[in-house]
């Protein structure tokens, strides 16, 4: 199956999907966002990786920054915070540059490295964005995190990418349904930006009238 451009997913949503499935519908369904400190210091990052957009040689490397990415078959779209065109004796050509180049997709990211592998999971989409793109094969990424500020190599596995497949596919059905899933409250929920707006306790343990006779009596 291949989607029309119309359909097209955003492809940083499998992050927040990974994290939560609640919390991508919410953004990505019910357009709901609410920033904190995370995702203020993630902005300003991402910023930093953008802020060169024409390309830059280093030592064999070419270096393309806001790279604009896509996939017909899982459907989505999004930017690659930097490509590096690594020169290689396999690999593909590039017009207007000698010999043939590895395509490595490196992405930013705020913190450390996350106990669960929802970056991960961005990273080997992007990779297979790539893929179908530029007709290569890539089997490793990397991840930057600004608080190490050192890179974590992903390797790009069957693994990996048959999650990929599945929670697009899954995302998919959730948006044309428009459906906003329900979920348990965890440790994590703390966290989360949009905790205020998702009200994870409701879900579990009373009802949303319940919820403003509460908060009504208390006024």
């Amino acid at each position: 199956m291949t989607y029309q451009e119309d359909d097209y997913l955003m492809l940083s949503g499998i992050q927040h999907y990974a994290f939560c499935p609640r919390q991508w519908a919410l953004i990505h369904i019910e357009n709901q966002w609410a920033e904190n400190w995370r995702t203020m210091d993630g902005e300003l990052m991402h910023k930093k990786a953008h802020s060169t957009v024409t390309p830059e040689k280093r030592k064999g490397v070419i270096i393309t920054r806001s790279m604009p990415i896509h996939s017909a078959e899982l459907g989505i779209s999004g930017i690659c915070d930097i490509v590096e065109f690594v020169r290689s004796d396999e690999g593909i050509s590039l017009t207007g540059h000698r010999g043939h180049f590895k395509v490595y997709p490196v992405e930013y990211k705020r913190g450390k490295p996350k106990q669960d592998h929802s970056d991960m999971l961005q990273m080997t989409a992007q990779a297979m964005c790539l893929e179908e793109m530029l007709c290569c094969t890539i089997t490793e990424g990397a991840l930057f995190y600004g608080e190490t500020r050192r890179r974590q190599a992903v390797a790009i596995d069957d693994g990996l990418r048959q999650e990929v497949r599945e929670a697009f596919a899954e995302m998919h059905r959730l948006f044309d349904r428009a459906y906003t899933p329900r979920v348990r409250r965890t440790k994590a929920c703390n966290a989360c930006s949009l905790k205020e707006i998702c009200l994870p306790g409701l879900s579990k343990t009373v009802t949303a009238s319940y919820y403003l006779e509460k908060h009504l009596a208390e006024d």
